[in-house]
């Protein structure tokens, strides 16, 4: 329900007295649009390739399918197309998905060696029987813009300047646009661990000075934790989950999910957070889709752009670029 404030000051005591208006509109939290906030992050990465092109230096990013899988093509198509309009050089390489885990490591080897090449994304999943593990930590930590090699993972940790897995970091941007740049004290908590979203999100709220806890599977009373939380940051997999009974008034949710279900109205893509129900708590949510899927290629793109620094950075001190990741 909304609720107004009527302040009524007595003279006599010379106080204010605030008293709750409850009226039938109920106050729908706003959606955060990561749709405009991800074109703000793309026009930013246009005007830095602009300066960049002056000075005669042209980021590339590569990017490496394997296999025939549909959404996989979507998605690189989705990123190769956005890289183009920023003025990204984007390189595609593609291998059947008979190709031997040798193969895939033998062109990343390449792309390695390559210091035309700024950033290497390899798209997953990778067909069986290929190890992801030992594909990701092949790329050279200082190419890797999804930020999952090791040595980016830990650097992170440490509060070093690394590339970081990108939908943590565009969902930090949309906290930062809806909440302000100081986070500084605010509760959050991380819906899932997974180490793609879930520890590296938990991990930059932390650098961002906010009291995080992370709710798993087997947390006791999950939504009892979760109702203590400022922030909600929603990762874990599973559709419609958290409803308003997770949350506490005001807080700001961010649904990472996306998962299509089957019902009545025929496939559609709903979140990790039940939206409907949600809205009714919340004071900000992100819709699905457009609220963190956009950020996710923007910052991949960001990445590409902070790669090249870092390379340069690595060369300026006459080392080679994997023994240097950090910027001080």
């Amino acid at each position: 329900m909304r609720k107004d404030a009527l302040m009524i000051t007595s003279p006599l005591f010379n106080q204010t007295t605030v008293t709750l208006l409850t009226s039938s509109t109920p106050a729908l939290a706003r959606d955060i649009d990561g749709k405009a906030i991800s074109a703000q992050v793309l026009d930013e990465v246009r005007e830095e390739v602009l300066a960049l092109a002056g000075q005669q230096i042209y980021p590339a990013l590569a990017v490496l399918l394997v296999g025939d899988d549909p959404a996989s093509h979507v998605y690189v198509r989705n990123k190769l197309l956005r890289a183009k309009e920023v003025g990204i050089r984007s390189l595609e390489y593609r291998l059947p998905e008979t190709a031997s885990q040798a193969q895939v490591l033998e062109l990343i080897a390449q792309l390695n060696a390559d210091a035309s090449v700024n950033g290497i994304l390899v798209q997953l999943p990778l067909p069986v029987p290929i190890d992801e593990q030992a594909v990701i930590h092949a790329i050279d930590p200082i190419k890797d813009v999804d930020g999952f090699h090791r040595e980016n993972v830990g650097g992170l940790v440490q509060g070093m300047e690394v590339l970081t897995p990108c939908t943590p970091s565009g969902c930090m941007r949309l906290l930062h646009e809806t909440c302000g740049a100081d986070l500084s004290g605010l509760h959050a908590v991380v819906i899932g661990r997974s180490n793609i979203v879930g520890k590296p999100m938990a991990t930059l709220l932390l650098q961002a000075n906010c009291s995080v806890s992370v709710v798993h599977s087997r947390s006791v009373d999950a939504p009892a934790l979760c109702r203590l939380a400022d922030i909600v940051v929603a990762a874990v997999g599973r559709p419609e989950l958290i409803d308003a009974s997770w949350l506490k008034p005001g807080a700001v949710v961010i649904d990472v999910g996306i998962n299509r279900i089957a019902d009545e109205s025929g496939n559609r893509l709903v979140g990790d957070v039940n939206y409907a129900s949600a809205r009714t708590v919340a004071r900000a949510i992100t819709p699905v889709p457009g609220g963190v899927g956009p950020m996710t290629i923007a910052y991949l793109l960001k990445n590409t752009l902070i790669a090249s620094q870092l390379q340069r950075t690595a060369q300026a001190r006459g080392q080679q670029p994997e023994d240097d990741l950090a910027l001080n």
